[in-house]
């Protein structure tokens, strides 16, 4: 009977046991959820520490800005990233894409004025296309894209976003890129550098300038005059010495050509607008007398000076009758220009009373000034008779 016994007692533990696990009470998913977050059913300072991590966050990072950059399609599926720089060979065609929805081009003059359709641009879901079939080496320049800021349906470039290449379009015929003018005039500015475009087509070309009279190399030492190979030659501080007839030469292997020639012609640029001085022969003035109305202007020598007037007079259709004058003088010890004219008045009338001013104007800009005459009537002028 003992094993009976023993028997009946492990029975009766094992159902023990399951009936304890049975009233175990599973945890609500919910609450599990709450204690990964840090929080709990109930209790403030639980409330509190949830709150704070939910300000936490509510300031993620604030993503960064996509970049703007210039891809060629090389091959169909094969693309490549565009530096400041790209040689294409004449013929081929170039294919860009400008990351940015919607995105603007710009492009050399030359293909602006394109009508023959070899030019097409292309907006997609995330980028713009700029593709040119049938290049040739006119079409050499600068290519930027703009990606644009839209609201609503104003959209204005972001020009601090825009990207830029320049495109060399290689021709072994062509070194220089082609330009329908034999000469091209180019004004020397005494306060603005002045280029020279001799644009090439290749950037292995080595480039040198020359004038035409007397035939002669000149001088390119980086300083007064430097060279870009997108841009040309640049003299910096231009003189009188540099005015005459130049030309660039490029030679590249065996092939060596001339561009086009630059009649280069010297402008005194002035610094700023003259100032200008008015000065009446007399502030009254009698009825039947004749008045004199000066406006001189000192400044730079050889810087042209215009003059207008406007004067009480031209109401009645007085016409207008100067004098000019220039002469070199010398202030503070240097020499000067001093033009002067003289706006002339015979046989003043009342109707010649009131303001006269002088505008002098210059490439810089135009300043005036005035002055008032006081014209006497005859009855005021005329003594009364003694009895």
């Amino acid at each position: 009977m003992t094993w009976r016994v023993v028997l009946f007692v492990l029975l009766v533990s094992h159902l023990i046991i399951q009936f304890g696990m049975c009233q175990k009470v599973e945890p609500d998913p919910k609450t599990k959820a709450e204690k990964r977050n840090g929080k709990s059913k109930s209790g403030k300072g639980s409330e509190k520490t949830s709150a704070s991590k939910t300000k936490v966050k509510t300031t993620p990072e604030t993503p960064k800005e996509a970049q703007t950059y210039l891809t060629q399609v090389v091959n169909k599926g094969r693309f490549q990233k565009v530096a400041d720089t790209l040689t294409v060979r004449a013929g081929e065609t170039l294919e860009l894409r400008c990351k940015g929805n919607p995105v603007q081009w710009a492009v050399p003059a030359y293909l602006e004025e394109d009508d023959e359709g070899r030019l097409r641009t292309v907006q997609h879901e995330r980028y713009g296309t700029l593709i040119l079939v049938n290049t040739t080496a006119a079409d050499t320049g600068e290519f930027t894209c703009y990606p644009m800021y839209c609201e609503d349906k104003d959209c204005r470039k972001q020009y601090d976003k825009s990207v830029k290449v320049y495109i060399f379009f290689s021709d072994p015929q062509e070194l220089f890129v082609p330009s329908a003018d034999y000469y091209e005039v180019i004004q020397l500015r005494t306060n603005w550098p002045t280029v020279l475009p001799c644009q090439v087509t290749s950037p292995q070309a080595k480039v040198s300038l020359h004038q035409e009279f007397p035939p002669m190399e000149v001088n390119v030492d980086g300083r007064e005059i430097s060279f870009d190979v997108k841009k040309g030659f640049t003299i910096h501080r231009p003189k009188q010495y540099h005015a005459g007839s130049l030309y660039c030469e490029a030679s590249l292997g065996n092939l060596r050509q001339s561009s086009t020639k630059y009649m280069l012609i010297y402008v005194n640029y002035p610094a700023a607008p003259p100032f200008p001085a008015i000065q009446a022969s007399s502030d009254t003035v009698a009825v039947g007398h004749n008045l004199q109305v000066t406006c001189t202007v000192i400044g730079e020598q050889d810087v042209l000076v215009d003059f207008t007037w406007e004067y009480p007079g031209q109401k009645i259709g007085r016409p207008l009758h100067t004098l000019d004058n220039v002469q070199t003088v010398q202030v503070d010890g240097q020499n000067r220009q001093r033009t002067q004219i003289t706006l002339l008045v015979d046989e003043v009338r009342e109707v010649d009373h009131g303001t006269y001013t002088c505008t002098a104007q210059n490439l810089q800009g135009s300043r005036s000034a005035s002055t008032t005459v006081k014209v006497q009537s005859a009855q005021t002028t005329t003594k009364p008779k003694k009895p």
